[in-house]
Parts: structure tokens; sequence; C-alpha cells
């Protein structure tokens, strides 16, 4: 069983003194109930465990009534602290408010309980923690799948990878690509957007969501402009509404439209955005048509699948590391991606086989002076070297 890096860090910030909330968010499947079991294994607290994933919505007393349940085991045991977890918490309406009241009641009367809270995105954040529960929660952030563990848990090669994405729970069927399709077209992008998505944020047109998501994972590694979009789907209504619901899909971890990397705000904000999906498997399952073999024997589009699988790396270690991922283009000229923190800056051009290379590294580096430009793939950094590595030693 493969022990992500969070894991180390709960087991640190449960063991402290009761202070914060500890609230474990990423998108489905990435392992944060596995992670949660691996903690309470490991640590001597008592703690108890509730999943609200079939709870109703409206069952206001669900989580007092959990609550209670421990405060009485607390007491029955003679504990003196306990850890109280739930999963997929923000099914429930009100939840942050419900947290909130319990959580203030220990602290008035100085009990002991730890909580940890499991989402299945950012939007849990978005639609409860910055507002009732402001100054009582940390995040801790679960990305998808790295390179690294799907080969030590899967013996995946770094084609595979690209191919078929981070996500573990499909590594079982990636022989029978039909049925590896089916699995992840009902048990990861259903649920991601009908529940996570639907059900936890107010959308006027579902059917244009749905249509966005599946040309936003159709296009990833793309630079595809909302004249375009509109062009491409119907009952489009306006660009600000296809802002709006990229911004959606990029909280929930699905798909993001990359900003042009410029000096002037104003300027990253009118760009035509890059599409760029968080894991390479949305990429592939929404392409029809696609194959394996078909894929890796022709360069030109492998070369497509490289760039974005690269995209994915960096915008799942940006979350981890707080740096911000962009492109650059200025006429024939562009970089693949740009990445800062601060004042660091560093480009990345991806050798693809896409195009034939172009002076924009030169161009770029010029006009920006970057700390590093690298290009990765080929005689340069290999691409499984640049999987393997830390980002966070560039900046």
């Amino acid at each position: 069983m493969i022990r992500r890096s969070q894991t180390d860090t709960l087991i640190d910030r449960i063991k402290e003194p009761r202070h914060t909330i500890q609230v474990v968010a990423g998108p489905r499947q990435v392992g944060k109930t596995t992670l949660v079991k691996q903690v309470m294994k490991e640590i001597s607290i008592p703690s108890l465990f509730f999943n609200a994933d079939a709870v109703a919505h409206d069952n206001s007393n669900w989580i007092s009534d959990r609550w209670a349940e421990v405060r009485a085991r607390m007491a029955y045991s003679g504990s003196n602290e306990f850890l109280l977890i739930f999963d997929e918490i923000h099914k429930i309406d009100n939840w942050s408010e419900q947290i909130k009241k319990e959580w203030d009641a220990d602290t008035f009367k100085d009990l002991n309980i730890k909580v940890i809270l499991l989402g299945s995105s950012r939007l849990l954040l978005k639609n409860g923690l910055t507002e009732s529960l402001a100054g009582r929660f940390e995040l801790l952030p679960m990305g998808h799948w790295s390179y690294q563990e799907m080969h030590d848990a899967f013996g995946w090669d770094i084609n595979q990878y690209v191919y078929f994405g981070g996500y573990p729970g499909s590594a079982t069927y990636i022989n029978d690509e039909k049925r590896w399709r089916r699995y992840m077209r009902d048990s990861i992008v259903a649920p991601a957007i009908e529940k996570d998505v639907l059900l936890t944020t107010y959308i006027y047109k579902p059917a244009l969501m749905h249509q966005v998501f599946h040309l936003g994972c159709s296009y990833s590694g793309e630079l595809l402009s909302y004249n375009k979009m509109l062009g491409s789907l119907q009952d489009a209504g306006n660009a600000t509404t296809l802002v709006n619901y990229l911004e959606i899909l990029g909280e929930s971890k699905l798909i993001t439209g990359l900003q042009k990397y410029a000096v002037d705000k104003s300027r990253k904000y009118r760009s035509i955005p890059k599409l760029q999906v968080f894991n390479n498997a949305l990429l592939t399952v929404m392409t029809d048509g696609m194959t394996y073999e078909k894929a890796f024997t022709h360069p030109e589009m492998w070369g497509r699948w490289v760039e974005s699988a690269v995209g994915c790396h960096l915008l799942d270690k940006a979350d981890e590391l707080e740096f911000q991922v962009y492109y650059w283009r200025e006429n024939n000229e562009e970089v693949d991606f740009v990445i800062t923190r601060g004042e660091s800056i560093i480009a990345i051009e991806v050798k693809s086989g896409r195009r034939q290379r172009n002076s924009g590294m030169s161009v770029f580096g010029n006009l920006y002076h970057p700390k590093y430009s690298f290009v990765v793939g080929g005689e340069n950094i290999p691409l499984e070297e640049f999987f393997k590595g830390d980002i966070e030693k560039l900046l």
C-alpha cells in the first residue's frame, strides 16, 4: 500500500495540542479515505470515522448526533482526547454551521476532541470553510497520484502513466481499454460532475457544464479562445458563463484554463486560455476513438499527450508548493509552461514532436530573465527524470 506524503504531515498535526480542524481536500479517488485509515492505525488516540455520503442532505441533526456519540464514548472510556473524522461532510446542508457550533462548544468546555474533515474538492472550502469556520481550520491538500506513486504501486512505465493518467482505482483495467474507459466514465467522471460539482454549486445550465468539461478535456494542452468555445457549444450563453464554469471545474481539480504569463495582470486575465486537465486520464477518456496503440505510434499525437502530462504534473505540484502555472505566447514565439513563486520565474519547454523547435525560450529569456529555462524530453531532461524530480529545488 502506497503511503502518501500527507500521511506523516497529518499524524504530526493530530499529535499537536488541539488548535484547528484539519481539512483534507482533494479530487475523488486520490486516497483521502485510505490516508485517514492509515493515520487511525498509527496513532494511539481513540477515533471514530463517519461517512456522510449516504446521509440525506437535509438531515441537520446527523452531525450533532455523531458528535454526541463521540462525547459519550469519550466520557465512558475516560479518554482525555478523541479523534472525530467526517468524510464527504459538505453533502449536508449547513454543515459548516453545525461543525462550528460543536467545535466551539468543545472549545468552551475544554473538551479535547480533535477533528478531521474530508472533502472531494476545493468547492468544500468555498461553500463553508472560509465563511463559518474562518480561523478554525487548516488545509491539507491532496493531489492526483504522481508517476512515482503509480510506478511503485502498479509497475507502470512512463508511457502508461502519460496515457492512462494517475487514478489508482483504474490501474486494474488498463489491459482492457474498453473496460478502463467504462470505469473512468462511471466511477470517476460521472460522480465528479454530478456530485462534486452540480450538487455543491448552483449551475444554471448543467448541460452546458457537461459540454465545457468534455471540450476542456478533449483540448487539453491547446489554446482555445472563448469565442471558439462559444461556437462549439450549444446554448453557451456568453464568455462570462464559460469563465465561471472553468473556474468551478478548476476548483474541483478536473480542468482549468491556464492564463498567459504577463507582468501586467490585466493582460493575464484577458488572455486566451490554454486548456489543461489535472489528470491525463481525463484527456484520454474524453477523446473519442483514441487507443493506447494509436496514440503511442503517432509522434505528433503522442506529443500532445506528453505536453498535457507535464501540465498535469505542474498543476499538481503547484497546489502543494504554492506556485502559479502559466503559458507564454507572443506572435509565433511560445513557451509551453511558465511557473512563478514570488520573484522566481522558470520557463519550461516540452520537446514533444508536436512542432519544430522555435526561439520562444530565447525571446522569453531576453524579456523576463527567468531563474531557470530548460527543455523536458528527448536528450534534454528525460520525461521520467522530470516527473521524479523535486521542482521546489528550482524555486
